[in-house]
């Protein structure tokens, strides 16, 4: 509606315009908008984003753009304002199927850090210790870098929301539907976020996943 209504951006853009569009949506939605931009000579561009608040506050953003050559081309001056990388994934869609896989990557590494943290924790272990040894290792991610203390002291106001997250992953799953992939993992870290939204955490960041591991041996 905010896009195509009677009374949407494109009523009230002159043709040639440039349209960027960093919200995440289902790649369908992204290919119509470019349908509805060509025909009224509009310049579209699908740019979902990645870095999270602290990179849209450094200007460190990483953007992935769908759209033809001349609409991203058209685009990035604007985008490298904000962003430290723009990347021109193939046509219109192609910048929210890459977002999806972008979040799908996120889901995983965070299921996975949670459990190590509470693994370290009920092993007694010096987690500050632990972060130096496994953070310059293969186990490295911006999560790590990011989340894992904030994690360890249960620290989670802040970030992107478990809601929003759910969201993603729901528009990641049809996509897989739509597409025959296979993505168990990326189901199964949802279901561990319903946990966490029943628990009322859901407006917390991402990183509160790890609010449904005990906390003690025993409990699992």
């Amino acid at each position: 509606d905010v896009v195509l209504s009677p009374n949407g951006a494109f009523s009230t853009l002159r043709r040639g315009a440039l349209f960027i569009d960093h919200t995440t949506v289902s790649a369908r939605i992204a290919r119509q908008i470019a349908v509805e931009g060509r025909d009224k000579e509009l310049l579209c561009v699908d740019a979902p984003v990645t870095g999270g608040q602290s990179g849209a506050e450094a200007g460190t953003l990483a953007i992935m753009c769908g759209g033809s050559a001349k609409a991203v081309d058209a685009a990035r001056p604007i985008l490298s304002a904000y962003a430290k990388r723009v990347v021109h994934v193939g046509k219109s869609g192609a910048g929210q199927t890459a977002k999806m896989a972008n979040q799908m990557c996120i889901a995983g590494a965070i299921a996975g850090l949670s459990e190590a943290i509470r693994f370290a924790q009920i092993a007694h272990l010096d987690l500050d210790k632990v972060f130096e040894a496994i953070s310059g290792g293969a186990a490295q991610s911006w999560q790590m870098d990011n989340r894992f203390h904030t994690m360890a002291k249960d620290e989670f106001d802040f970030g992107f929301a478990v809601d929003w997250m759910r969201k993603d992953l729901g528009l990641a799953m049809d996509e897989a539907r739509n597409l025959g992939a296979s993505v168990p993992v990326t189901a199964l870290v949802d279901q561990f976020y319903v946990d966490v939204q029943a628990m009322g955490y859901g407006r917390e960041d991402t990183s509160a996943l790890i609010r449904r591991l005990p906390r003690r041996k025993g409990k699992a």
